[in-house]
């Protein structure tokens, strides 16, 4: 019994491992995405995942999409298209 426990404990340290420095960081970063997604109003100046810059125009609740006025005119996108991070860096206060 004890042999058997011996084998196995590499392959339980091995996934606690993983499991701390991949899937919870993905976790709490998915999380962070979605809380994004869901704070945005019409007015936010955003930045999709593709670059596209955009002031939102509308929001739309039943299937998670946003319109986007840009320089060319409107553009309907996922709201898990825009980028949180390019977002909030566009949105930062000026450093000195």
């Amino acid at each position: 019994m004890g042999e058997g426990m011996g084998s196995l404990l590499p392959f339980v340290l091995m996934f606690v491992v993983v499991y701390f420095f991949m899937i919870a960081p993905q976790m709490k970063r998915a999380k962070k995405e979605k809380k994004f997604a869901a704070e945005l109003k019409k007015g936010d100046k955003v930045i999709t995942k593709s670059g596209l810059h955009g002031k939102i125009l509308e929001l739309n609740d039943k299937d998670g999409s946003c319109i986007l006025e840009t320089m060319s005119g409107k553009v309907k996108f996922e709201r898990s298209a825009i980028s949180m991070e390019m977002s909030t860096k566009l949105n930062a206060p000026a450093k000195k």
